[in-house]
This record gives C-alpha cells, sequence and structure tokens, in this order.
C-alpha cells in the first residue's frame, strides 16, 4: 500500500496537464481563464467578447454604469453571438431561458398583487356587508 508506483501516479496529477506546448505561448490574459471566456473567444466572436470584457473591466475600474457605458459593444457582441448561432447556441438558449423566466416571474408578480387587491376589495365588501345589516337592526 502506498508503494512507489502509487506515490509516481499522485505526483503526475499534480502536475498541470498540458495537451499542446502552445498553450503557454498564447496570450497573457488566457493563463487562469474562466471557462466561459475560453468559450467565448474559441468562436468567430472573440474581438467582440474581448472588446466588452475591456468595456466592462475599464468601467468596473472606474465606477461607471456598466449598462450604459457597454451598451454599444453588448450589442455587438449579442448580434456577432446570433450570426455565428451555431457556435453560440448553448449562450443564446440559457440567455433565452433567463429572460422567460424573468418575464414569467414578471407576470406572477402582477397577477399576484391583483389578486392581492381583488382579496382586499372582497374582504372590505365583506366586512362592508355584514357591517351594514348590523347598523340597519339598531334603527
Amino acid at each position: 500500500m502506498g508503494g512507489p508506483e502509487t506515490e509516481q501516479r499522485l505526483d503526475e496529477s499534480k502536475k498541470p496537464s498540458q495537451e499542446s506546448g502552445d498553450e503557454n505561448q498564447g496570450e497573457e490574459e488566457e493563463v487562469g481563464e474562466c471557462g466561459f471566456c475560453l468559450f467565448m473567444k474559441g468562436g468567430g466572436c472573440k474581438d467582440a467578447f474581448i472588446a466588452w470584457e475591456n468595456c466592462i473591466e475599464e468601467a468596473e475600474n472606474n465606477n461607471e454604469d456598466i449598462v450604459e457605458k457597454c451598451f454599444e459593444v453588448t450589442g455587438a457582441l449579442k448580434k456577432c453571438m446570433e450570426a455565428h448561432a451555431n457556435y453560440y447556441e448553448p449562450i443564446l438558449q440559457a440567455e433565452k431561458a433567463e429572460e422567460e423566466a424573468r418575464k414569467k416571474s414578471d407576470e406572477e408578480k402582477t397577477t399576484n398583487k391583483s389578486d392581492s387587491t381583488v382579496d382586499e376589495k372582497k374582504m372590505d365588501s365583506a366586512i362592508g356587508s355584514k357591517a351594514a345589516p348590523e347598523e340597519g337592526k339598531g334603527s
């Protein structure tokens, strides 16, 4: 148990795997990048994504409104992704599902508000109708 073979495998598992020798020769920003970023840069919208990424970073560093500052580059990235829908389909579908869920949630909030308003009116009406006969009895 715990012989030289096991120790060698453990040592090898600690080493970072390198599928290609060019991996470390890429752009400096790719070191330790998130999977999402690597995916986005792997398709036809790499330049648009980098522009969007830079805009977001700049806005955060300057405490600016990201939505306002990056509106145009976000739109350009979305158009590019739609033009390359075969590659970016998982992201586009996720955005669509999120948008539909948000709409459904908003509709439920609106429905619940109107339901509670109706319930309040019913309650007021019921209280009022019960109170009215009692007033009439005293005459």
